[in-house]
Order: C-alpha cells, then sequence, then structure tokens
C-alpha cells in the first residue's frame, strides 16, 4: 500500500505521522467541524460550496479558520496531486484546539485527510434503502460537527427494524438523516424538501439549482411523517451518494419507479453537473 499524505501541523505530511493531541477539544469534549467532499479524476467536486458551509459552520461554531479559502484550495490540490488518488474523498476538519483546561476555545487548526473512496454508479439504483424514523433534533443543525452521537447510538437498534439509516422528525415534521438530505415527490409530481432544522447539504443545494434550471416544481417547506407517507417518491442525497430511492419508511413501502422517476432524471441532472 502506498503511503498517503494528510495536512496537519501546517504542513503536509505522512498520515501515519499526523496526530491529534490529547488536550484538543477535538478528543476531551468532540468539539469540532467538518466538511467532506469528493474528487473524481482528481478533480474536487464543488469545492467552492463546501469550504463555503465549512467557513459558516466554524463562524457559529466559534472556530476561527487560519487559512482563507483560496489557501485551503491550493492545499487540497497540493494533497491530490501528492496522493494520486483519482477518485476519493477530501476531510477538512477543524479542531477545537489545545484546551489545558479542557473547556475553552484555544487555536482550532486544520486537518485535511484524503481516503480512496469507490465513484458512486452513474445510474440511479433501484434497490433502495429503509428507513426508520426517531425523534430528535440535532443541536445546531446548520453546522456540521463532529458530533454523530445519537446516530452511532441508534445503530442496534435501527438495525433491529431492518433499518438501513435513520429519518429523525419533530412535532412531526422530519428533517434530515443523520448523512443525508430528505426528499419527496408528491403524487402531482412536486418535489418538497424540508427547509429548517437541518444540515443544507451540498447535493441538496444543486438539486434546487437543477430544478430551477429545468423547470421542476420544487418546495422547500415543513413535511409531516404522515404527508411523507403518503408520497411517490421518496430519496436521500449525499455527495458522496449522490441519490438513494427510499423503498420503505417505517411501516410504509414505496414502489420504485426505475428509469422514468423524477428522482432518476434529477440524478442524470446531477451527473452533468459533475462534467
Amino acid at each position: 500500500m502506498k503511503p498517503v499524505h494528510c495536512f496537519a501541523q501546517n504542513e503536509i505530511l505522512l498520515l501515519e505521522n499526523a496526530g491529534v493531541p490529547v488536550s484538543d477539544l477535538l478528543v476531551q469534549r468532540g468539539y469540532g467541524i467538518f466538511d467532506y467532499l469528493r474528487v473524481a479524476n482528481n478533480k474536487p467536486l464543488f469545492i467552492d460550496a463546501h469550504l463555503d458551509r465549512l467557513f459558516n459552520s466554524s463562524q457559529i461554531m466559534r472556530l476561527p479558520i487560519e487559512q482563507t479559502k483560496e489557501e485551503i484550495k491550493k492545499i487540497v490540490a497540493a494533497l491530490i496531486e501528492k496522493n494520486n488518488i483519482p477518485f476519493s474523498g477530501i476531510r477538512l476538519l477543524i479542531a477545537g484546539g489545545d484546551a489545558p483546561d479542557g473547556y475553552t476555545i484555544t487555536k482550532p487548526h486544520l486537518i485535511i485527510i484524503q481516503q480512496a473512496l469507490d465513484a458512486p454508479p452513474a445510474q440511479m439504483t433501484n434497490k433502495g434503502i429503509q428507513l426508520v424514523s426517531y425523534l430528535y433534533q440535532r443541536q445546531l443543525a446548520e453546522v456540521k460537527t463532529t458530533d454523530y452521537l445519537m446516530a452511532i447510538h441508534l445503530q442496534p437498534w435501527m438495525k433491529s427494524l431492518g433499518g438501513d439509516d435513520i429519518l429523525y422528525y419533530t412535532n412531526d415534521s422530519v428533517s434530515e438523516c443523520p448523512r443525508s438530505n430528505i426528499f419527496m415527490v408528491t403524487q402531482n409530481n412536486t418535489i418538497v424538501t424540508p427547509s429548517r432544522n437541518m444540515l443544507k447539504g451540498i447535493t441538496r443545494k444543486n438539486i434546487i439549482e437543477v430544478a430551477a434550471t429545468h423547470h421542476l416544481q420544487l418546495e422547500q417547506r415543513d413535511i409531516s411523517l404522515s404527508e411523507m407517507k403518503q408520497a411517490k417518491e421518496v430519496f436521500i442525497t449525499s455527495s458522496t451518494k449522490r441519490i438513494i430511492p427510499v423503498v420503505r419508511l417505517d411501516e410504509q413501502n414505496f414502489s420504485p419507479e426505475g428509469p422514468n422517476s423524477l428522482s432518476a432524471q434529477i440524478f442524470d441532472h446531477l451527473l452533468a453537473l459533475e462534467n
């Protein structure tokens, strides 16, 4: 296995030589933020949008980033060239910083890690996934934090119900999955996605733009759990998977519409954005 380089301690170095001090807030309190983008043919996809979200997260979490967006882009480009992993993922991590008292933000620092990642298929899968709903609202939902406590804690429960992923909801309004946004298509072919209480994903952003470009009806609003269960199509979205159809939500089954579905059309439009 060839050595992989990362960015840590303000330099590019071998991943095996990088580390986070045990006194860092990321270790002691799990206090940190990150963003994750996909690399295809050594091209970082939608990096500007990811950096915009990273800097928004840093502002809300009071974790100032030492580098500018352009400086981070140059570091990412250098890592991609040095590692030469054509299909991969880039994790941009802002650790809370060394905190002798285990509580106070001092000087946050940037860590960038590249890892091999299979390219998602060029066609939307018909297999689909099963979701189980859970009453929960993430703290600071608009921020991409390193805190996945509830999602990991619920894994055994989710699997015991035959689920592949979890759908959070509160006050009967759905919000998101732990690592994905949620969409539905109504019986009259309107695309609907929640407008609040969730992290606004980059693929979600791209779908909203695709809908406007191709004159597809799209609404951003609250969606009740019961309304979603009566949808024509339901699908989740993420940077690493684009679109995955949902075939079951709790006790409700959905019949995949196949290549003629609206979600499949959106998938093709997303694919075109990457070229």
